[in-house]
């Protein structure tokens, strides 16, 4: 693929970017730090989840219109910078109240780089009118992305049983330091900018962003398929750890096995065209690997051997948790250049939204049973499945 410069290199920048972002040591060991090391609940860990994206819903347009009005690179250096402070914060001593203020500084760091790095990608892509490829690209990304968060996990696993599990945390703000040195580097495509008001600049973002959004028919069928099903099955992320610990598996293998999730996550992102073929169309495969991902949940609620369990918890990897990538190589065709982060931000603010309300109510179920909320949760993806309203000639390449 071929960008002319003086971009040629912010493709594999980017993905170099994703990648330091993603060594979260905290992976294979997220419950046991804040439940065993933190000192506190189930239900308290899921309030804290309730804060960290909340903050990200009330923070997710406003920096997407930082990132259109003062420059991508610059969120993007200023993502790795609060995620990296938010590492040292969690680790000064157990305190609820330290762990609310990392959570704040995370989520700022997150929503500075969620659509500046969807945005940049795609610009520099439009500008050497490779916009067809960015399906490969993005799934390649996110690829990075999982590959960071698999080889990070056993690590964080291994530090903790070693040194303790402050210490897998702390050392999380390495990486993330390097990925804002990554960001500088990168060279921002020019994109046609609109003519705004003085006055009016900052909210003139913001509420475009949003009537975008609004007004676009194709926009909303395709966030309600991936924003309905990716909080579904995300909790996944929350829920394997303490089944694990139900099953009697050491704490040691739990970034291990986190990393074979994340592993057949970076296998199905790089295959997306051969598995649509697969399954005979772009919409089926959507259909199917919903339905999959939900049946794999319920399987979950039943099973209770610990090799069966490890397979299902890596289909619910590869099937359900990669599902937005395709989504983003989607729902960037219909977006303009100059509106992208502040759309894309838009769309994620209602994601985040929903998870806020959710997670309090996942809380619950989980203290109530761990394997009823599994089989609930699965029942719940394979439904919002069949009421999806996405059409094949909604999904362009």
């Amino acid at each position: 693929m071929f960008i002319p410069m003086p971009y040629s290199s912010n493709i594999w920048k980017m993905y170099m970017y994703r990648l330091l972002l993603s060594f979260h040591f905290i992976g294979g060991i997220l419950v046991p730090f804040f439940m065993d090391w933190g000192g506190i609940s189930f239900t308290q860990l899921m309030l804290l989840q309730s804060v960290f994206v909340f903050s990200i819903f009330l923070l997710e347009v406003p920096t997407g219109a930082i990132a259109d009005h003062f420059g991508r690179k610059t969120s993007l250096v200023l993502s790795g910078l609060f995620t990296a402070a938010s590492a040292i914060v969690y680790t000064l001593f157990p305190s609820i109240y330290l762990f609310i203020i990392g959570e704040i500084l995370w989520a700022t760091g997150f929503a500075l780089m969620s659509g500046a790095d969807d945005a940049i990608i795609y610009d520099t892509l439009k500008h050497s009118k490779s916009e067809k490829s960015s399906k490969k690209v993005f799934g390649r990304y996110s690829s990075f992305e999982l590959i960071g968060i698999s080889v990070a996990a056993p690590i964080g696993s291994v530090i903790a049983a070693f040194f303790g599990l402050k210490y897998a945390v702390l050392l999380m703000a390495i990486p993330f330091l390097g990925a804002s040195l990554v960001a500088l580097s990168l060279k921002e495509p020019k994109i046609k900018a609109r003519k705004i008001k003085e006055s009016k600049r900052y909210l003139d973002t913001l509420v475009s962003g949003m009537k975008y959004f609004k007004n676009h028919k194709v926009l909303q069928i395709l966030a309600f398929d991936r924003i309905s099903t990716a909080v579904l099955v995300f909790f996944i992320i929350w829920t394997y750890q303490p089944l694990l610990k139900l099953l009697g598996v050491p704490l040691l293998y739990f970034g291990f096995i986190h990393m074979a999730i994340g592993g057949v996550q970076v296998g199905f992102m790089n295959n997306f065209t051969r598995l649509e073929k697969l399954f005979g169309s772009k919409k089926r495969y959507l259909l199917w690997s919903a339905l999959i991902t939900g049946v794999c949940f319920i399987w979950l609620g039943f099973n209770t051997y610990v090799p069966l369990t490890i397979v299902l918890l890596t289909l619910i990897g590869g099937f359900g948790l990669s599902r937005y990538v395709l989504f983003q190589s989607y729902y960037n065709k219909y977006i303009e250049s100059h509106n992208r982060a502040t759309v894309i931000s838009t769309m994620s603010m209602v994601d985040r939204f929903i998870r806020a309300l959710a997670y309090p109510l996942i809380a619950l179920l989980v203290e109530w049973s761990l394997t009823s909320t599994l089989i609930i949760l699965g029942v719940a993806i394979i439904s919002v499945a069949f009421i999806s309203r996405v059409e094949e000639k909604h999904l362009l390449d």
